[in-house]
């Protein structure tokens, strides 16, 4: 069965950027070229191939073609088994939805806004990306001040916030309109102030008491650090249930929940430490409060912070550690992880030990701490950016058990924001994208959003990892295939090599030859 109405389409118009970072501040080609001269007409091939260059002269670009003839004989073959499947399935990928990048897209007019959120979501007409994440109340990236859902002491005061009411629903439901299987994986950056009590020792930066468990539980009114009162903890979980129940009436598909953002941080411009030990009892009462509300299919994740713990003494293995409780692994259905610091090989372990528990990289920034970003409007990719963070963060994470992958976030303008005022929050970051605040219409696609597109667009939710074998991939190269479940096979690879690379995917019926630029990512996908 062949791929059918697939349009070709030339090089995208808008310029593009890419940074990486792992450090955050505060076949049938033959002889044809890798994007032929395309034509606007209607075609209908076996094969559609996408493909980003770190050099910007190839930005996400579509070409299609026929499958060629079995029996292949090539020196660059790639066998594949589509019975031989690894156990778990891949969510989706995407990036993160801020009230900041929302007040952006709503400064746009409905026509644009609409375009670039079908380019980006829409199964049809776009990527097709299908995995965001939200904060449960305020971030460093939201419009005035800093707030959760419960501001006042009480849960009877529990209610919406004006800002995500006014920001984050209205694109939220655009989002869905285009693309209704959108998951949202949600993660606050506080509790709320009268639920904190201070840090043992009074310092939030004392390494040492992070260990040390709370017994002065009076209030700590800060936004910046603090621990979670145990006495608030029912209250605590009541809190995620309503946050929950609240965002799905409004038609808002909640498929996880972290318990906290960067745990180990008490610098952001909202924070709450929460060493594992007090995530270990807290995920005992968050359990069973979502399980009597009736939202056991809403996955619980771990942690939610960098692979080398922050450096935190006694804190290392920090889901492991949680793991060991029978009670808390009950209700834990995964970890998080960000890459601000550690290696993705940290997972490894992980994933090794507990290999029916779920992996999800949740969040990575780009800025201007990487450099060469003198004029936002004129510039190529660095080169090692957009090919670094596919293979860390995507293929990284996919081969140790991982099921989704989101960035951080969507869409910041020219200033790198609307950001949050208070110490801490990231005034250097870059958005998927950047608008031009001066028209709210110029768009720059930064190398996150290219990254993300990539993934989603051959790799469907509910893909699994299928085996392969053939010839030994060169050094620099990564590749992994998927079946997806409208039996489409989807291919990522990453050449961080300075040299071309030609495969041949071979069965018994045809071939797929396909040429991968040096320093590119790509996606392949069809329907035999």
């Amino acid at each position: 069965m062949k791929i059918s109405k697939l349009f070709l389409s030339g090089i995208l118009a808008c310029l593009c950027a890419c940074n990486c970072s792992t450090d955050k501040p505060d076949g049938g080609q033959t002889d044809e070229p890798v994007n032929p001269d395309p034509k606007p007409e209607v075609v209908d091939k076996d094969v559609v191939a996408y493909v980003t260059t770190a050099d910007s002269r190839h930005q996400f670009e579509k070409s299609t073609f026929d499958f060629g003839k079995p029996g292949s004989m090539s020196p660059y073959q790639v066998m594949y088994d589509k019975s031989d499947l690894k156990p778990w399935t891949v969510d989706g990928f995407g990036l993160a939805v801020t009230t900041a990048s929302c007040y952006n897209l709503l400064k746009m007019n409905q026509t644009d806004r609409t375009a670039f959120l079908e380019e980006t979501f829409s199964r049809e007409k776009g990527a097709g990306m299908s995995l965001i994440r939200v904060s449960i109340g305020a971030s460093d990236f939201c419009l005035a001040d800093n707030y959760t859902w419960c501001d006042k002491a009480g849960l009877e005061n529990f209610a919406v916030h004006a800002e995500d009411k006014d920001n984050l629903f209205p694109i939220l439901k655009e989002i869905y309109a285009i693309n209704p299987d959108v998951k949202i994986i949600g993660s606050p950056w506080s509790c709320p102030q009268w639920m904190k009590c201070q840090m043992p020792g009074g310092n939030n930066w004392d390494v040492s008491k992070f260990n040390v468990p709370v017994t002065n539980e009076t209030t700590y009114n800060s936004w910046t650090g603090g621990r979670l009162k145990p006495s608030c903890y029912d209250d605590y979980a009541e809190y995620f249930v309503k946050w929950i129940q609240t965002m799905e009436a409004e038609g808002f598909d909640i498929h996880a929940i972290t318990m906290q953002n960067e745990p180990l941080n008490p610098g952001n411009s909202m924070s709450l430490v929460m060493p594992w030990q007090d995530q270990k009892e807290f995920v005992k009462v968050l359990g069973p409060a979502m399980e009597k509300a009736g939202l056991s299919d809403v996955k619980i994740l771990l942690f939610d912070h960098n692979y080398n713990y922050d450096d935190k003494e006694g804190q290392d293995n920090y889901p492991l550690n949680i793991y060991s409780d029978p009670e808390a692994a009950k209700y834990a259905d995964g970890s998080a992880w960000h890459a601000y610091g550690g290696s993705v090989t940290e997972l490894d372990e992980i994933h090794k030990t507990y290999p029916d528990k779920d992996i999800y990289f949740t969040e990575a920034s780009i800025g201007t701490w990487i450099g060469g970003y003198e004029d936002r409007w004129n510039f190529n990719f660095l080169s090692n950016c957009l090919v670094n963070d596919f293979s860390s963060m995507f293929l990284g994470t996919l081969k140790r058990g991982g099921s989704g992958v989101t960035l951080w976030n969507l869409m910041l303008d020219d200033k790198r924001g609307p950001y949050s005022m208070h110490d801490g929050s990231c005034k250097t970051c870059y958005g998927g994208v950047t608008i031009n605040s001066a028209d709210y219409k110029t768009i720059v696609k930064n190398s996150h959003w290219f990254d993300c597109a990539h993934a989603s667009v051959a790799i469907k939710p509910g893909a699994r990892m299928m085996s392969y074998d053939g010839f030994s991939l060169p050094s620099g190269m990564e590749m992994q295939m998927y079946l997806n479940p409208d039996n489409t096979v989807g291919v990522i690879i990453c050449n961080n090599s300075g040299a071309e690379q030609q495969f041949v995917f071979s069965n018994t019926k045809f071939t797929v030859k396909y040429t991968v630029p040096a320093k590119s990512i790509a996606s392949l996908l069809w329907q035999e």
